[in-house]
């Protein structure tokens, strides 16, 4: 049986993880977009509306390039990524954002709300909710404003209100927060575009379809290419979309290992992390359960990233479950290593990689030098790096 098999079950569960920790009415809710999505994706109207935004308007297939400078610099495997960063809107994000818009649409809904953390996920979601006409409401960390200058100026010209949310850390997590308050306030007419496959049930299964574009492509590319499967395929891990959409198409090749990369931001012995996968424990936030990062209390703990997408204290319940089967394997990066990563991508193969990227290049350049030439190291690289530039350059004093 496919490891893609009955994931998540009816009830939205992978495994113990998962489902709809929601009011009942927000339950009937859920169900209700879960029913109109089943429906609408099984049509060819729709399959080749999304078809050709993906080809015209998104820029798809995007490439595998073989990072031959890095590949030779790490002196062992070779490197390849795969080039999200080249999407319209610059990152994976758009993929997921266009399925929801276009659903949102579709369920006559007045409003698309959503939150957004590096402001990659803010950008897109204003984007298709300007090519399809439905207004859009983007809730963000007063932290991640500031230090997203490029995203916040960008969805503020898509047309996008923009909420800062002083409350909390000021970061992902109570952008969450706030967004789905607002959502509350009328579930009935608004669309709760979830960025991640996080979230009650349809979201995680939801995102992780129009996400698995990215493996799809990837997994024929590299038979074209290199005339074989990559023996690894790794990409950051925060709330897990981008890595979701990757590792999809791989799960039943045995022989390709799966790597997904967390932030380890100032060190696991501190508590500025955000390593959910690797010290977290079960339970429940924003209406699923996962692993996640808690207190005493068993509430969610602040987190830390030095990218803005990772700083999120729980995690997709389907990565859960993959870790809890032994199929996926989940390490960290701190910021100094993604720093390096950063900043040696840039000057090896002139491609500035979003910070979040940059966590699963500095595991692939860790790996590389470890495994023979002959090997081949898959990266998503999931977003490209003009939001991060000038926080970058300010902090190295470039």
């Amino acid at each position: 049986m496919s490891l893609n098999d009955n994931m998540p079950d009816a009830k939205g569960y992978f495994g113990e993880y998962g489902g709809q920790v929601v009011p009942p009415e927000l339950q009937a809710i859920m169900n209700e977009i879960d029913a109109a999505y089943e429906e609408i994706r099984q049509t060819k109207e729709f399959q080749e509306e999304l078809a050709d935004l993906y080809s015209k308007y998104v820029g798809r297939p995007s490439p595998v390039f073989h990072a031959k400078r890095l590949s030779k610099q790490q002196g062992g495997a070779q490197i390849y990524l795969k080039r999200e960063d080249l999407n319209h809107t610059g990152a994976h994000k758009i993929n997921h954002c266009l399925g929801e818009a276009l659903l949102a649409k579709y369920m006559g809904k007045t409003k698309v709300l959503a939150e957004t953390g590096a402001g990659q996920h803010g950008v897109a979601l204003a984007t298709a909710c300007a090519l399809v006409d439905i207004p859009c409401e983007i809730h963000m960390g007063a932290i991640d404003i500031a230090k997203e200058h490029p995203n916040v100026v960008k969805m503020k010209i898509l047309g996008c209100k923009l909420v800062s949310v002083d409350r909390g850390t000021q970061t992902l997590k109570d952008a969450v927060d706030s967004a789905f308050d607002e959502y509350l306030l009328n579930p009935k007419d608004y669309f709760y575009a979830i960025g991640s496959v996080v979230g009650p049930h349809p979201f995680p299964k939801m995102v992780r379809d129009f996400q698995s574009i990215i493996g799809n492509e990837a997994r024929e590319q590299c038979l074209h290419q290199l005339g074989q499967l990559p023996d690894v395929v790794t990409a950051c891990v925060g709330g897990g979309s981008n890595a979701m959409g990757m590792f999809t198409a791989f799960l039943d090749d045995k022989d390709v290992n799966i790597v997904g990369v967390e932030p380890a931001g100032k060190g696991l012995d501190t508590p500025d992390h955000a390593a959910t996968m690797t010290l977290g424990v079960k339970g429940a936030i924003h209406g699923f359960e996962c692993l996640n990062l808690q207190d005493e209390n068993g509430e969610p703990l602040p987190v830390y990233s030095i990218a803005s997408g990772l700083d999120y204290p729980g995690v997709g319940p389907q990565h859960c479950h993959l870790k809890d089967i032994g199929r996926v394997s989940y390490e960290s990066i701190t910021d100094d290593e993604c720093l390096d990563a950063f900043m040696t991508l840039s000057r090896t193969e002139g491609i500035i990689p979003a910070l979040e990227s940059a966590h699963a290049v500095a595991y692939a350049m860790k790996l590389a030098k470890t495994l023979p030439a002959d090997q081949n190291i898959l990266v998503n690289l999931s977003g490209r790096g003009d939001k991060d530039a000038d926080f970058v350059a300010d902090k190295l004093k470039l």
